[in-house]
């Protein structure tokens, strides 16, 4: 089940109709289809017009209930969605990932040290494992798998893939096509102990796509982790705001005042493209990464947000020009438009245009005299 827009709703209205009331301004809108669309994005309330016929109050109500419950554990939200696929809105809460700590295991305290100190830091966030779950005893800030059991939760063990995610997909789209209340808690999915990471972690991997809210392992692995949480914040991101960096001058390789200097947008993707290739340069360099927005190198050109002006700015705000004595800044090739325009705008320094595609930089490097 779709959300209804405003036409669909005003179909059933007095205008739509051409029947007595017509736009009549009791519901407080000036018009049928104002009103309509109003209650598409449930800003007003369906009885506050008188004419609105029941079947169409069956309708909005039916349409208006909430896919998927939300459940807070320690913290941590998991469930709330209401689409099947981000692109249609986005996704609300990440799929939380959790760790088991059999107490009555004799090296249980060892493996809750790891799980406590693991953490990453990615595109600016710092990620931790999202909770620890004990069996066979308590410990403080940690939910018991007993106290889990008793949450408006629907469990699956996984045994077997394709049962798993067919179970999966089958609970989602009840709950977001048809609203089906029965369907509505989250899902989490329990993974017993197993010597095989690499199917756990490609099996963990779907299901964080399709489409389970939580995922909870007896195993703990770093590498495991650091994947699942790689492949999540990929997924759990809103489609209209792009991965962003700090906008700031990041160092490769221990540059001093002769190093390189390359300039990028604060787009996630473009930086780590360029920075990839700039650790596995024999020489060191730095990094200017000008904020945009989160958009990419012609994006944000054409979109004003990557001026001459801009760059000035930031160069200024950040005091570069005192750290180093090299005067030459490289920039994506992309735009070597704006060579003369940034030179004039920045009096301390030559630009150079550099490469297109970040994978041509170590060459570029190469030949740069």
């Amino acid at each position: 089940m779709t959300e209804l827009s405003g036409l669909q709703i005003f179909k059933y209205l007095p205008a739509a109709k051409k029947t007595e009331h017509t736009n009549c301004k009791q519901c407080g809108s000036p018009t049928c289809m104002a009103f309509a669309l109003k209650l598409a994005k449930h800003q007003t309330d369906i009885e506050k017009c008188p004419f609105a016929p029941d079947e169409l109050k069956e309708i909005y109500i039916q349409n208006s209930k909430q896919p998927q419950k939300t459940v807070e554990i320690n913290g941590i939200k998991i469930g709330g969605e209401n689409v099947l696929y981000r692109h249609e809105k986005t996704f609300i809460n990440k799929t939380a990932l959790a760790v088991v700590i059999d107490m009555a295991k004799p090296d249980w305290t060892q493996k809750l040290e790891r799980v406590k100190n693991f953490e990453i830091t990615r595109i600016n966030e710092k990620i931790k494992v999202d909770l620890i779950i004990t069996r066979n005893g308590t410990l403080p800030d940690c939910m018991t798998y007993e106290d889990l059991k008793q949450l408006p939760l629907t469990e699956i063990v996984d045994e077997d893939f394709s049962k798993t995610a067919k179970a999966l997909i089958y609970t989602r789209e009840k709950a977001v096509l048809e609203k089906d209340e029965k369907f509505s808690n989250p899902v989490y999915v329990y993974f017993k102990h197993t010597d095989n990471l690499h199917l756990l972690c490609a099996k963990a991997g779907y299901y964080i796509c399709k489409y389970a809210n939580m995922l909870i392992f007896e195993d703990f692995d770093e590498n495991l982790m650091t994947a699942l949480i790689t492949l999540r914040q990929n997924i759990f991101t809103d489609p209209q705001k792009p991965l962003q960096v700090e906008s700031k001058i990041y160092e490769f390789n221990n540059p001093d005042e002769n190093s390189l200097i390359f300039m990028t947008t604060n787009f996630a993707l473009t930086f780590f493209a360029v920075a990839n290739e700039l650790e596995s340069l024999p020489v060191p360099s730095y990094l200017i990464v000008i904020p945009a927005e989160g958009m990419s190198v012609l994006t944000a050109w054409s979109a004003e947000k990557f001026t001459a002006k801009i760059v000035a700015n930031t160069l200024k705000k950040l005091d570069f020009a005192s750290r180093v004595k090299n005067r030459k800044i490289i920039i994506p090739g992309l735009l070597a438009h704006m060579k003369e325009e940034l030179e004039e705008e920045i009096q301390d320094f030559e630009i150079v245009a550099g490469t297109i595609e970040a994978f041509a930089i170590g060459d570029f490097v190469k030949n740069l005299k």
